[in-house]
């Protein structure tokens, strides 16, 4: 139940009520029975005061009805604990008062409502619970005290302590303090004051049993001394408040005041009016808090600036770049699995592990949206889709996408801006795109990442490594901007053609993802899919005025493009499409049949010059395959044996690794010459000419051992190399073959060219694992550990019209002398006779190794 308890009043009861006489009978007769009780929560009743109670429960309601049918007596004491629902007689306390039933009301909603007027204290002897309500059985407390000194001067000093309380605080009425001081004994003042205060139940209850009024009236004269340091405090921080308040609305009724007086001077001063935009500008932006804070300082050293100081349009571009920027702008993004992979599906043809791996990040990002977005970095040749992977990728998510290429950038500056001190300072190329792109979470490309270049005015790799590390990114700092700014909801995604020009530092912080060139049906189902709907729209044309055949895009592919990519393609269907474009424009009617015959007339003869494979077995010819930035290509190695004295020349533009290779190929041939039935003293004797064709391009790698060895043995002994056939791998002076890289763009290559079988080392061939089922299907590959094996597979026996050379006409004329051999009268061995060169030693182990992966 509810209670509202008021002070006590000298006032008499209301009519109706009964005389002191027969009240006091009754509380004489009721210490031989029991009185109903009423148990409050929460509040404690003193005597002579007056408190009305809303009743819900009808434990409460029966004991009311009880007294009502008697003398209306209750007794009314509060619960030791308020989360009792229904209290027994150990969880009320001992003491508590004795009231009087005044008015009773039944409320619309069924509650109770009762005013009781409690008459004096009452101690418990004990409870009688009736199991409907509790019954006391009470005995009074008598008061004692005398009109002394002592007592007179503290009931003053407690009345003047009440008043002082009721005139700064704000909880005592008037009506209190005027009962107060109307009161004659210390004890019915304390209980007047008591019900004044706002005290917790257990300080009111230790009050309520205290006996002795002079000692009751001292305990709420310390309470009274508490209660004036709380309102002295609480007026402190009200004055407080109020002038914080006050000089709030000062400062804002004065800046209302500027603000209509700048407006008004504004019309002629261009400079004011600017402040006064900019200022309602840095407001109203969407800025973090430092951001803010340097805004508002710049701007305030803006507006004590006359117009024409040089620093005057610094500061107002740099207030203009901070405004510019995008700082909480998020665009949404986009979880749909199922709408991502059509979209990846509708812009690239294959490549489905960089799509998984798209898909992957795209449902991690819908599981935990707070994980760190990561940083990509495809790398493979030109015209493959990187960059528009990119762009495929900010389309799924529903991102902006914005790009920067880094071709050329050799100045650190580029990246992280310029300071504010030199002329025409600008933020670098990572802050402006953000700001192109007007979000905080765009899909930034950083094209040709490779292409970075570094010279005294710094190293623009390394200034990329705090923007794409992950625990530094996110307070990016930029020399012009001077403040920190947030790159970690960026998706970077970074392009190369190759990976040894980066950095190791810079690679450790990116996914390395590869792409390989694409196959000739690839390139066909690329061309039908994307590349001829994309130019028919382009030049205006539709399917009723032109018809490309596939065997016409065969044509193009393999006799107008060399190249690992799409690109050249997409130019050279444009060409056929702007020829076809003017026929069309000149009236003529009919629909334009292109087959591969008539490709010549649009494209004109074939223009491709790249090595393909040889029609023929050759001697001193071995068809090597080279990793290049645009993919792979065929590198063939010349050998031709000269009289001489033992001197080696390499031409073609070769690199100093690629020369060690030949050297370490020599000595192998020189200590292995007995086995391989070479001329002994062979280095003395002759030369050897090593060329590579295409001496304009440079050339170089240890991948070309093998072919400079089996070019060199099979120049030596005169044994023919296998036309259809191309190698790769480096070797050591023992003969052991080692694994090299790019073996997918070099097996790609090999199948372009009308190579059928590839020789490569056995540790590589885990690097076939991505090639498609139509390379598996052409190509037979010939994983080796020792040249030798090598040697097996692709020197042939010789034949007698092949030996042509001095130092194979010596070497044959030795060795048939030794074994006996019928000679030609040219000295060449018969060709009927059988071949006196025995095969190597490791000649059955490298048969069984020949295999074809399929």
């Amino acid at each position: 139940m509810d209670s509202q308890q008021r002070p006590p009043r000298r006032a008499s009861r209301p009519g109706g009520s009964r005389s002191r006489a027969s009240l006091q009978s009754a509380m004489i007769s009721e210490a031989t029975r029991g009185i109903p009780v009423i148990t409050l929560r929460s509040t404690v009743i003193m005597p002579l005061a007056i408190a009305p109670l809303y009743i819900d429960d009808e434990q409460t309601r029966r004991a009311i009805d009880t007294a009502q049918h008697h003398d209306g007596l209750v007794f009314v004491v509060a619960q030791r604990s308020d989360a009792i629902e229904h209290p027994g007689p150990l969880d009320l306390y001992t003491v508590g008062v004795e009231a009087i039933i005044e008015k009773r009301v039944t409320m619309p909603n069924g509650m109770l409502s009762v005013v009781l007027r409690a008459i004096r204290r009452l101690k418990v002897r004990q409870y009688i619970d009736t199991s409907t309500f509790l019954l006391a059985e009470v005995e009074s407390i008598e008061e004692h005290f005398d009109e002394s000194p002592a007592t007179l001067a503290m009931m003053r000093v407690a009345r003047q302590h009440f008043e002082t309380a009721a005139r700064n605080g704000q909880r005592i009425t008037e009506d209190a303090v005027t009962n107060v001081a109307m009161l004659l004994d210390p004890g019915t003042m304390a209980d007047a004051i008591t019900s004044s205060l706002d005290l917790q139940v257990a300080q009111r209850q230790a009050i309520l049993e205290l006996a002795d009024p002079l000692e009751r009236l001292k305990q709420v004269d310390q309470l009274l001394v508490h209660e004036l340091a709380i309102i002295e405090i609480e007026a402190r921080i009200q004055q407080s408040v109020q002038h914080e308040i006050d000089r709030s609305q000062k400062e804002y009724y004065l800046r209302e005041q500027i603000k209509v007086i700048q407006r008004e001077l504004s019309e002629s001063e261009p400079g004011l009016r600017d402040s006064l935009d900019l200022r309602e500008r840095v407001m109203s932006a969407a800025l973090t808090a430092e951001a803010r804070e340097r805004a508002l300082r710049e701007l305030e050293r803006l507006e004590g600036m006359p117009t024409m100081a040089p620093e005057y349009t610094v500061v107002r571009n740099y207030l203009d770049w901070l405004l510019a920027l995008p700082w909480q702008q998020i665009s949404p993004d986009q979880f749909d699995l199922e709408a991502a992979a059509r979209i990846l599906d509708s812009h690239h043809f294959g490549l489905n592990k960089i799509k998984d791996r798209l898909i992957e990040f795209i449902a991690v990002r819908k599981i935990a949206p707070q994980s760190r977005a990561p940083i990509l970095c495809f790398v493979g040749p030109p015209g493959v889709g990187k960059t528009s992977l990119g762009r495929s990728i900010a389309e799924a998510l529903g991102r902006k996408f914005v790009r920067v290429s880094l071709g050329g950038v050799r100045d650190e500056a580029e990246i992280r801006g310029h300071r504010r001190t030199y002329v025409g300072a600008l933020p670098g190329r990572i802050l402006q795109t953000m700001r192109q792109a007007g979000t905080i979470n765009p899909v930034f490309v950083l094209d040709e990442v490779d292409k970075l270049a570094a010279d005294y005015r710094g190293d623009p790799s390394s200034a990329l490594l705090e923007v794409l590390d992950p625990e530094q990114n996110n307070t990016f700092s930029d020399h012009y901007l001077e403040i920190p700014y947030d790159l970690s909801k960026v998706i970077f995604v970074c392009t190369a053609n190759a990976l040894h020009p980066i950095p190791s530092a810079l690679q450790d912080r990116m996914e390395i993802i590869e792409l390989s060139g694409y196959t000739e049906e690839e390139k066909l189902h690329i061309a039908r899919q994307f590349l001829i709907p994309k130019q028919l729209t382009d030049h205006g044309l539709s399917l009723t005025r032109i018809d490309l055949r596939d065997d016409a895009v065969r044509s193009v592919i393999r006799e107008y493009t060399h190249e690992a990519g799409v690109r050249n393609l997409e130019r050279e269907i444009s060409a056929l499409m702007r020829k076809v474009a003017r026929r069309v424009a000149e009236g003529k009617r009919g629909k334009a049949i292109i087959s591969a015959a008539k490709v010549p007339e649009y494209l004109g003869p074939a223009r491709t010059y790249a090595h393909e494979a040889e029609k023929s077995d050759q001697i001193g010819m071995a068809m090597g395959v080279a990793w290049t930035s645009a993919g792979g290509e065929l590198t063939p190695v010349e050998v031709a044996v000269l009289e001489g004295r033992g001197q080696i020349l390499l031409t073609g533009q070769l690199g100093e690794v690629l020369r060690e290779s030949a050297q370490a190929a020599i000595s192998f041939a020189r200590s292995r010459a007995a086995v391989l039935h070479l001329l002994s003293g062979f280095h003395e004797k002759f030369d050897l000419h090593i060329h590579m064709p295409m001496g304009a391009v440079p050339k170089d790698g240890p991948s070309a051992g093998i072919p400079i060895s089996v070019a060199i043995i099979s120049a030596l002994t005169g044994r023919p190399v296998r036309h259809d056939l191309a190698m790769t791998g480096e070797i050591t002076l023992r003969g052991r073959v080692l694994p090299v890289g790019g073996v997918k763009e070099k097996a790609l290559a090999a199948y372009r060219s009308g190579i059928r079988h590839l020789i490569l080392p056995a540790k590589n061939m885990r690097d076939l694992a991505e090639l498609t089922t139509e390379v598996h299907t052409a190509l037979t590959f010939h994983p080796v550990e020792l040249l030798d094996e090598a040697l097996a597979i692709a020197l042939l026996p010789r034949v007698a019209s092949e030996a042509n050379t001095p130092a194979i006409r010596e070497h044959e004329a030795i060795y048939a002398v030794s074994n006996c051999e019928e000679l030609a009268p040219d000295g060449v061995r018969n060709p009927e006779k059988p071949n006196p060169l025995p095969a190597p030693a490791s000649h059955d182990r490298a048969s069984q190794l020949i295999v074809g992966v399929r």
